[in-house]
């Protein structure tokens, strides 16, 4: 079946959703990067087109990623390495929106089970990463997760350190363990689960909109999954639009309670910014 190009939600609402949500050519713009920018390292056909296009319209942007273990210079560099040459400031991860989170609560002593994007995020805010007697348990991602880690953590969690995730992500690309996955035995041993920062937590956009200074009532955000880019944008009353190009399609819909307000086949076909 043939899908439409673009199908806006618009025309199915309500007057009173219309004006809630205006068409504007102000907007600032939240987009996620894998299936929407990138497939793995390969740019999805056409995107470039619209990132060009909103570059040169000066429409303010940030790349938000649930992935934890890479910096906005390593994602740069991975979009540049695609044929596309983002600022680095345009990049915004479950790391950094971790540590925004971390800034305002008690406690500057912890234990991390996690790559050096995490902790350089935590250093720069004034934490101590430590095993000894550490007020917050912080889990990301890292290849080098063992039995050590997942014990000292349970030790820490159970004496009453605060237990703290990046991102609720089970998997990522091919398959592989993401921070989820991670926090599954740490949960099952202390009988606590830890607080997700990234998607579909709006704290995480909202900690986005801080960075460059925006707000909820003017920014889309731009996803591929309706479980966490579009539900966050919904958390946090965002107009959202889902791309085809990625995690969700148009038959997953009908799992859901709520609607994106616009949906495209992809990223160069989105025309209302």
């Amino acid at each position: 079946m043939h899908k439409p190009a673009v199908c806006s939600l618009y025309q199915i609402q309500p007057e009173w959703l219309k004006t809630t949500f205006p068409i504007s050519m102000n907007k600032c713009l939240l987009l996620d990067m894998d299936g929407v920018v990138l497939h793995d390292n390969t740019l999805i056909p056409g995107a470039d087109v619209f990132l060009k296009r909103i570059v040169k319209n000066e429409i303010d942007f940030r790349f938000i990623t649930n992935y934890p273990s890479q910096t906005p210079a390593d994602l740069h560099n991975r979009l540049a390495s695609a044929g596309v040459d983002i600022p680095v400031k345009h990049f915004f991860t479950s790391a950094m929106a971790t540590a925004a989170f971390l800034s305002k609560q008690e406690g500057r002593k912890a234990f991390v089970i996690g790559e050096g994007a995490l902790t350089h995020e935590l250093y720069n805010i004034g934490f101590s990463i430590t095993d000894i007697d550490p007020d917050i348990v912080v889990v990301g991602e890292t290849k080098s997760y063992n039995w050590q880690m997942i014990h000292k953590a349970a030790v820490f969690i159970k004496a009453g350190a605060r237990f703290i995730a990046t991102n609720p992500d089970v998997a990522g690309p091919g398959g592989s363990p993401a921070c989820g996955a991670l926090c599954a035995p740490i949960e099952r041993i202390t009988g606590k689960q830890p607080f997700y920062i990234g998607k579909p937590n709006a704290f995480m956009l909202r900690a986005a909109l801080n960075s460059m200074n925006a707000h909820t009532e003017n920014t889309l955000i731009i996803g591929d999954n309706m479980s966490t880019d579009i539900l966050a944008g919904v958390q946090a009353g965002m107009e959202t639009v889902l791309v085809l190009t990625g995690f969700s399609k148009m038959k997953d819909l009908d799992r859901f309670p709520f609607r994106p307000n616009y949906i495209f086949n992809s990223l160069q076909d989105v025309n209302i910014v």
